[in-house]
This record gives C-alpha cells, sequence and structure tokens, in this order.
C-alpha cells in the first residue's frame, strides 16, 4: 500500500539520527515557515489534509508519520515511548536544516508534542495540540477520568492487541467523530490498510507500563493552543487548565466537535496555527 496522494503534496523519507526512516508528506512552499504536524491513533499523515488546504500558501507542511505507524519505519529497537518519538521530530528538524518550527498535533501525536515543546522549547515557535489531555492532571483527577480510558488496555496487550487494532479502526473512527456532517466515509480504507501492520499496539502497551505516572514536566515556553472538542469520548476535564502552565497557553473547547479534531474542525485549527505558529 502506497501513500495517499493529494494535490500539492510530496512524499519524502528522511533518514534520521534516531535510527528512524521517516516518511513525511511535504506540503506547501520551502520559502514559507516550517510546521511540523503529527498525527494520532487511528490515522497517519492523511488526517492533515483539510488543514493542508486551508493553510495552503501560508506555511511549509511536514506532516510526518510517527514511527511504526503509516509508512515510516518500525523502531529498530522497540521503543515507542513518546520522548523517544518527540526525538525524532527534532531529529527531523536537523535532517532538513531547520532551526525552528511550529508544531501542530493530535492524540498520540499531541502526547509527543507535549514532551517535544517541553523538552525542546528552543526548537519551536508555537504549539496546537488537539484530541489530547495535558500532562500537568493530578493522580486523583486522572483516577475520577479512568473509566474514559478502559480501552486502551485490550489494545495494549500482546497477542490481543495486534489482533484487535487492524479491525477496529473503522469502528473507532465512527464512534468517536463527533460532527456526522464531516465524517468522510472515503477515508475509512486508506487508515485501516495502513494499520493492517503497524506498531500501534506498542504505544499503548509501553504509555501503560513505563510512562502513564512519568509525563513530561515544566513550565510552557512557547504560545500553545489545546483544542478539545466537547463530545470528545476522552472527555474535557483533563485538557482544562492549561493556561496555569505558560504565560501565553490556553484551552479551546469546540461544540459539536469529536475527537478528530483536524478533520471535523480545521477552519479552527488553522485559525490556532496562525495564531501560535
Amino acid at each position: 500500500m502506497h501513500p495517499p496522494e493529494l494535490p500539492g503534496v510530496t512524499h519524502r523519507h528522511h533518514d534520521l539520527a534516531t535510527g528512524i526512516r521517516a516518511h513525511v508528506a511535504h506540503a506547501g512552499d520551502e520559502s514559507r515557515p516550517p510546521l511540523v504536524a503529527l498525527h494520532g491513533f487511528p490515522q497517519h499523515w492523511y488526517e492533515w489534509r483539510r488543514v493542508i488546504e486551508r493553510l495552503d500558501g501560508e506555511f511549509h507542511i511536514l506532516a510526518m508519520d510517527l514511527r511504526g505507524l503509516g509508512w515510516t519505519s518500525r523502531a529498530p529497537d522497540g521503543d515507542y515511548r513518546k520522548a523517544t518519538i518527540a526525538a525524532d521530530v527534532v531529529a527531523l528538524l536537523d535532517a532538513l536544516g531547520i532551526e525552528r518550527a511550529g508544531l501542530v498535533a493530535h492524540d498520540w501525536g499531541g502526547w509527543v508534542g507535549w514532551h517535544a515543546v517541553l523538552g525542546h522549547p528552543e526548537r519551536f515557535t508555537g504549539y496546537v495540540a488537539s484530541g489530547i489531555v495535558h500532562p500537568w492532571n493530578s493522580p486523583r483527577r486522572m483516577l475520577r477520568e479512568l473509566p474514559r480510558f478502559l480501552y486502551q488496555p485490550p489494545i495494549a496487550a500482546p497477542i490481543l492487541g495486534p489482533y484487535l487494532v487492524p479491525r477496529i479502526v473503522v469502528r473507532i473512527l465512527r464512534g468517536a467523530w463527533g460532527d456526522r456532517e464531516t465524517y468522510d466515509r472515503a477515508a475509512e480504507p486508506i487508515y485501516a490498510g495502513a494499520y493492517r501492520d503497524s506498531d500501534a499496539s506498542l504505544y499503548y502497551r509501553q504509555f501503560l507500563a513505563h510512562e502513564l505516572m512519568r509525563g513530561p514536566t515544566g513550565r510552557l515556553e512557547i504560545p500553545t493552543r489545546l483544542l478539545q472538542g466537547r463530545e470528545d469520548p476522552i472527555g474535557t476535564a483533563l485538557a482544562t487548565g492549561l493556561e496555569r502552565h505558560g504565560d501565553d497557553a490556553r484551552t479551546i473547547l469546540l461544540d459539536g466537535c469529536g475527537h478528530f479534531v483536524p478533520e471535523e474542525r480545521p477552519d479552527e485549527v488553522a485559525d490556532a496555527v496562525r495564531e501560535v505558529c
């Protein structure tokens, strides 16, 4: 299976110092400000197609498939910790000779993004996260929201998880989508096909086993926005309160929007990117 084609998008592979061969969909004039886009589960770079359309001519967009997903190589050492994947992002900037870039991300890409901007703030101009919680929630607050995340252990389980992942992609897309008018049924096989053989289960397994209580820490040094749909199954409670963790940081709650913010609300994502990146 080859990456889906999109007008104005070129597909390139970049060998990174982290040992990963990263697939990146490039869109826009390379003379424009760079903007890295990180997808979530169960998607790949293609989830940014509507945002790419709206930012046409304004940014050089680098929609990167995360390691072990889409058309990016698997981790040679099996490491899918999100701080390690954040190092892939910085390595991509290094490989392309980019000193600083904007960052926009969703879901797992959003958690990777927290690691990236907190660990390497000097490499980013601004950050727009979506469909993800922030890392400053207390254990008590997280415990109250635990039932919302009980889907994760089956996906993380050895044997069961890899069996489930390709079989539940479409169900997750349909179930977590909020604005049905924006749903793109034609994208279902494009996503499902790419997850027939992936390391998605390891994202959840390593998170639950090693990362759950060891999220990134610090204070946001760059302008940051977190866009969260009010109809997202993971809720909004763990996305609020971002204002306390940066001088120019805030959460924006989107009415009628579910989990897949870049596809359901591309105008709002594009506006946030223009504002902070």
